[in-house]
């Protein structure tokens, strides 16, 4: 009786709260609706530019070293293209999902189109700064501190040449120089560090390297800020105990190998890099207030697609199509060698032991830019906005 006496005294005060409660809920969803709202008059990027390794490169090392051969880039270009894989990379469905045309590597002298931004990554490269260890181990010396320079004459040689330039026609294929403060800047970079760690010396010694390779990303960054970069999608490294060609030259010990087949004791290492990187851009979003650095966790992405392969459709993700424990895709020698190669890319996650496959990178872009794998959780369309 007492009990209903008491609800017959407050049976007004729930709805009333219930109302203003939902009324917070509703203003609230509506600010944060409105502050990532994708308009095409305020919410684009007019340019992306790239930094990173062999996962990103559209074209320098090609240009520079020597033509990446068929059957490269055969999927979706139909001919070479200066990637290392059969088809598009994920740098490429990240200019495509902002409707924007493919970058064209900075090194690349035949046609370059700048306007949209330009791609300073390069197959080999490391974060570290080039040395001889790294130079034997068959790295190049692209590394990030160079494409940082290359960005930093790119955008002075084309503040130079647009104040120098008469006709629309020379400025056609230049970055517009109000572009670069608001352009995306993205980051693809630390795999080769790793890899060189880990091929070189024991697991346990690695670790303790890591700390100088996220000092050197942090530099990056900053250089970038202090040069007008405000919007940067950085992606940290990928599961690498389970490329394919690691997990094949140092077949797992009892207990090192996880449910895929793949190299605990790598991924971990993997884990480890990403973990000291995500809290260093931490540091950094703190540092730099009126910028947005969404860290992107490509480990995750494409270690859910390894674990899952045969649902989607993949066969083992320790295959590869491209290549046979003789001959390497990323060689010339390949390019005779047609028995070396699958005749269906698309089932396979790992494009030549090293490199994913288009299909793999096109599920694994499908899966980032909606926001689901970043920090913040913003959709990459969205992200030409910093959140109120």
């Amino acid at each position: 009786m007492d009990c209903l006496r008491s609800i017959r005294k407050n049976r007004w005060k729930g709805p009333r709260k219930l109302k203003k409660i939902t009324v917070l809920v509703v203003v609230t969803s509506f600010l944060l609706i409105v502050s990532f709202a994708d308009t095409s008059d305020d919410c684009r990027f007019p340019a992306i530019y790239n930094f990173g390794d062999s996962n990103s490169d559209t074209g320098s090392v090609s240009a520079t070293f020597g033509r990446v051969t068929l059957p490269n880039g055969r999927t979706f270009f139909g001919k070479p293209s200066g990637r290392y894989s059969d088809g598009r990379l994920l740098i490429d469905f990240i200019a495509q999902k902002l409707e924007l045309p493919f970058l064209s590597a900075y090194l690349d002298a035949l046609q370059p189109y700048f306007r949209n931004g330009a791609n300073f990554a390069a197959a080999g490269s490391t974060i570290q700064p080039f040395d001889v260890k790294l130079l034997e181990a068959g790295f190049n010396p692209l590394t990030l501190n160079i494409q940082l320079s290359q960005y930093e004459q790119l955008k002075d040689r084309t503040n130079e040449l647009y104040n120098q330039a008469k006709t629309s026609k020379i400025k056609s294929n230049l970055p517009i120089p109000e572009d670069l403060s608001k352009a995306l800047y993205t980051l693809d970079i630390g795999q080769n560090d790793l890899h060189f760690f880990l091929t070189t010396m024991k697991v346990d010694q690695v670790k303790p390297s890591i700390p100088p390779i996220i000092n050197q990303f942090a530099l990056a960054i900053e250089k970038l800020y202090q040069e007008g970069a405000r919007k940067f999608w950085i992606h940290n490294t990928g599961p690498i105990g389970c490329l394919p060609v690691l997990v094949i030259a140092y077949p797992p010990k009892p207990g090192d190998a996880d449910q895929n087949g793949c190299i605990k004791s790598f991924n971990e290492i993997a884990q480890e890099f990403n973990k000291q990187l995500k809290d260093r851009v931490s540091e950094l979003r703190t540092q730099f207030e009126d910028a947005l650095l969404l860290y992107v966790d490509i480990y995750s992405a494409k270690y859910t697609l390894i674990s899952e392969a045969n649902k989607y459709g993949f066969v083992s993700p320790i295959e590869y199509c491209c290549g046979d424990h003789d001959i390497n895709c990323w060689n010339t020698a390949i390019v005779n060698a047609t028995n070396a190669v699958c005749k269906d890319a698309s089932k396979y996650i790992s494009w030549d032991s090293v490199h994913y496959s288009e299909a793999a990178n096109h599920w694994i872009a499908n899966r980032i830019v909606d926001g689901s794998f970043s920090d913040p959780s913003i959709p990459l369309n969205k992200a030409c906005r910093k959140p109120l």
